[in-house]
């Protein structure tokens, strides 16, 4: 799988601005107990602890979605659920994961729990006001997939995402707002994977991840 240098800088100043509000705030910290002392200790180290936190979940987030330990054949379900719940846990989208999705049938294809990740990660650019993102199973026919259902205000594939994900968009129209996009759907076609959206609905969008080439 070949990547655009516009892709890359496009993905890097995204992780670079993810950690930059943890790591800058556990400076902060760090300052505040070195300009004012003892009478603000326990306030910093709150901040200090509170933001290392966020900087190691997004950091093992990123190294399983984007990083070579999500294309292993070893990787668990039930780290990856740890992950994304974790990660998303203290921003504003609930997630409900039950701990028997998906199904063995796709999550033991190669590279299938990393693009769930990666769906998961561009869930939360949808659902910029907030809202519930939740795993269910599908069976159709010959086809095994994880149904994610995102729910909240414009839960939508806007034109722009869209055409990122199915690769359409000239890379030189690629913008922050969609490398997300852009990465999640050629993951799915590195790993001979396929997707499926429904947007019937207002303020609720399904998208389906499938083992099969050709879907039913």
């Amino acid at each position: 799988m070949q990547i655009d240098l516009r892709v890359l800088e496009l993905l890097s100043s995204k992780l670079c601005h993810d950690l930059v509000s943890p790591i800058s705030a556990i400076s902060n910290g760090v300052e505040l107990i070195e300009d004012i002392g003892g009478s603000v200790v326990d306030e910093a180290m709150k901040l200090i602890g509170d933001s290392s936190g966020q900087a190691s979940r997004r950091l093992r987030l990123f190294r399983v979605a984007y990083g070579r330990a999500g294309s292993e054949d070893n990787i668990a379900v039930k780290d990856v659920r740890q992950i994304a719940m974790q990660y998303l846990a203290s921003g504003k989208i609930n997630i409900v994961w039950p701990e028997d999705q998906p199904l063995e049938s796709l999550s033991s294809k190669k590279g299938s729990m990393k693009v769930l990740l990666n769906l998961l990660m561009m869930s939360e650019e949808i659902l910029a006001y907030g809202g519930t993102v939740s795993l269910h199973s599908v069976i159709e026919e010959a086809a095994t997939g994880c149904r994610i259902d995102i729910v909240g205000r414009s839960a939508q594939l806007t034109p722009a995402i869209q055409d990122a994900l199915e690769g359409t968009v000239p890379i030189d129209d690629l913008t922050p707002r969609t490398i997300q996009s852009y990465i999640t759907g050629r993951f799915t076609s590195h790993f001979g994977l396929q997707l499926k959206y429904d947007q019937s609905v207002s303020d609720r969008l399904e998208i389906t991840l499938f083992t099969a080439k050709e879907l039913p």
